[in-house]
C-alpha cells in the first residue's frame, strides 16, 4: 500500500461519531506546519483562506494551477493526511470535475470538500447534477487506487437564515445526503447549521459522518460531540485570526 493510500485510510478512521476530528483549516505550508506542531491529527485547506492569502476572492477565482501548487507544497511540508477544499470541483461538467480530482490526487491529497452550489452565485445545483459530479470524483479516486475521502458539502443551510432552519430544510439536506452517499461520498459537510437539536437529528439520520463548521454561533465541541458529529472544521476562522494578529503587531510596530 502506498503512503498516500495509507494516509487516506487513516483519515477515514478519524471520522468517529461522537468523537469528532477537529480540523483547524490551513492555507499555506507555514500554517500547515504550525497546526501540525500544535497536535493536529490531519490537515485540510480552506478555499476562502487559500484564495485570500493569494490575493483572490473565494468562488474558484484563484487559478486551479496555483491552488494545486499550494496544495503540493502543503503536502510536502507535513507528514499528516491533507484534504483539499476544491470548492465546486473547478469544472462545468462532471468529467472536468473528475479531472480536477485526479490532479488533487497527483498533488498528494487524500480527500476533498466538494460543494453542491454554483461558484458564480451560490445557488444550489439540482441533486442529479451534483450526483454525477460526485460519481466522477469517485471514479478518479478509484482509478488512482486511493480511498479518497469525498466530503460532500451541501449548502442547503446557507440558503436560509439560521433562525429559519426547520424540519423541512433538514429533510432537504437528508435527501441530498442519501443521494450523495449512493454516488460515492464519504462524509456530509453542512456548514451554516448551528442549532444543536437539528445537528443531532441530522447526525442520527444520515448514513455519512457529519461535518459541522465552527463559528461564533455553533455549539461548543462537547455539545457537538454529544450530538454525534464526526468532524468539526474551522473554515476561514484561523486565517482571519492570524491576519488580525498581524495587523495588531504592525500597528504596535508603527507606534
Amino acid at each position: 500500500m502506498s503512503d498516500q493510500a495509507s494516509k487516506a485510510q487513516s483519515f477515514h478512521a478519524l471520522h468517529v461519531r461522537g468523537t469528532p476530528l477537529v480540523i483547524f483549516n490551513v492555507w499555506d505550508p507555514g500554517s500547515a506546519k504550525a497546526v501540525a506542531e500544535a497536535g493536529a491529527k490531519a490537515l485540510a485547506t480552506g478555499s476562502w483562506s487559500v484564495a485570500a492569502a493569494n490575493g483572490f476572492a473565494d468562488g474558484e477565482r484563484i487559478p486551479l494551477d496555483l491552488a494545486l501548487g499550494n496544495l503540493a507544497r502543503i503536502v510536502a511540508a507535513a507528514s499528516l493526511p491533507v484534504s483539499v477544499d476544491i470548492e465546486s470541483g473547478y469544472g462545468k461538467t462532471p468529467e472536468e470535475v473528475g479531472r480536477s480530482i485526479a490532479r488533487t490526487l497527483e498533488a498528494g491529497a487524500i480527500g476533498c470538500n466538494l460543494e453542491d452550489s454554483y461558484p458564480e452565485d451560490g445557488a444550489l445545483r439540482p441533486v442529479a447534477e451534483q450526483v454525477e459530479r460526485i460519481r466522477h470524483a469517485r471514479k478518479a479516486a478509484d482509478v488512482a487506487r486511493i480511498p479518497y475521502f469525498i466530503n460532500a458539502r451541501t449548502d442547503v443551510f446557507f440558503e436560509t437564515p439560521a433562525d429559519k432552519h426547520d424540519a423541512a430544510l433538514l429533510e432537504a439536506a437528508l435527501e441530498r445526503a442519501r443521494a450523495y452517499a449512493d454516488a460515492g461520498a464519504s462524509g456530509l459537510f453542512a456548514p451554516g447549521l448551528v442549532d444543536p437539536a437539528l445537528i443531532a437529528r441530522l447526525a442520527a439520520a444520515c448514513s455519512l459522518p457529519l461535518n459541522i463548521m465552527a463559528s461564533s454561533r455553533t455549539p461548543r465541541l462537547r455539545i457537538l460531540a454529544e450530538a454525534g458529529v464526526a468532524r468539526i472544521s474551522h473554515g476561514p476562522g484561523p486565517y482571519i485570526t492570524a491576519m488580525k494578529a498581524v495587523a495588531e503587531g504592525a500597528k504596535a510596530a508603527f507606534g
